[in-house]
């Protein structure tokens, strides 16, 4: 299931890209910037995405059913990636388009300042959105490297967010300077170079996590350190002779299906291997909740290895 975390920087986020796409929207409308026309509809399409975001998370809470055997975690997973497919096609797709017919038809940018005044505030609110969603994400990304915990994230939400957080920031800064360029130089062909340069930096974002996505609708194993405890918690268990083999795979960002297949002691009862199979999957649990089923396989370590 997915963390509260993610909940809460999806709301930061879709309370301030709502606001924001507003005020965008105005201010193209007042100014005839292509650049403020193309973050307006920016916002818009990550004000939707939160939305399906927080659809998909409320559809990964449905329980098990026949259909459904382990549930329906993975759908937090499905609606991220139609996240950044929405990104690509909107909002890429527009800015491109809306970039390429300005600097085919340019034309001076009305009272500038509107826009500066609209991109200094989205500015603050994108900041603080990122600030937020960072925070939340630092809570899990440990002492590794931003780019590592990203990859090693297996909640989509929560690097979504911060994905597109960033992605905004840096476009508002392009279109501010591109705006003040073209007025200051007189080149409002800038303004749609601008805008273009905003569907390229939305489309390098969209690429991204839909990478980071189709890892995860793919199956995912757990990480290192979940397997490194689960190999110290059997090597602590005597009757086990040998792990033949330790399969994992995530479900959800907090659900992961284990598979074992494990070598037990030859002179062992059936009634002290199944003791020791309950022992080892209490165990494993209370020490990883995240760990919701686990399977164990009895099987002699040199017939698994014979071929």
């Amino acid at each position: 299931m997915p963390s509260h975390s993610s909940k809460k920087a999806i709301y930061a986020a879709l309370v301030g890209n709502s606001l924001i796409a507003i005020s965008k929207f105005w201010a193209a409308a007042y100014t005839g910037s292509s650049a403020m026309f193309s973050e307006a509809i920016h916002s818009v399409v990550d004000t939707g995405n939160q939305w399906l975001l927080l659809y998909g998370l409320k559809r990964s809470k449905r329980p098990a059913d026949k259909t459904h055997p382990f549930g329906y975690g993975m759908e937090v997973y499905f609606w991220s990636f139609v996240v950044a497919i929405l990104i690509f096609g909107l909002g890429a797709g527009i800015s491109i388009n809306e970039g390429i017919s300005k600097v085919k038809n340019p034309h001076p940018v009305n009272d500038p300042f509107i826009n500066y005044i609209v991109i200094g505030v989205s500015i603050v609110f994108e900041a603080a959105a990122f600030a937020f969603a960072y925070k939340e994400f630092y809570k899990t990304k440990g002492a590794q490297s931003l780019i590592k915990a990203v990859r090693a994230s297996k909640d989509p939400a929560i690097f979504t967010v911060l994905f597109e957080d960033f992605a905004a920031l840096v476009g508002l800064l392009v279109a501010g300077v591109a705006i003040y360029l073209g007025d200051v130089l007189h080149m409002p062909v800038l303004d749609g170079i601008a805008s273009i340069a905003i569907g390229l930096i939305l489309a390098f974002t969209a690429s991204c996590l839909a990478f980071e996505c189709k890892g995860l609708l793919m199956g995912e194993s757990a990480s290192e350190t979940v397997l490194t405890g689960i190999k110290n918690i059997i090597a602590d268990e005597s009757h086990v002779l040998h792990i033949n083999e330790i399969l994992t795979m995530h479900l959800g960002p907090r659900d992961i299906l284990l598979n074992l297949s494990l070598d037990f002691k030859d002179n062992l009862s059936s009634n002290n291997v199944e003791t020791t199979i309950s022992k080892l999957e209490l165990g494993i649990k209370e020490k990883f909740p995240e760990i919701k089923r686990v399977f164990i396989e009895a099987q002699n370590w040199m017939s698994q290895n014979k071929d």
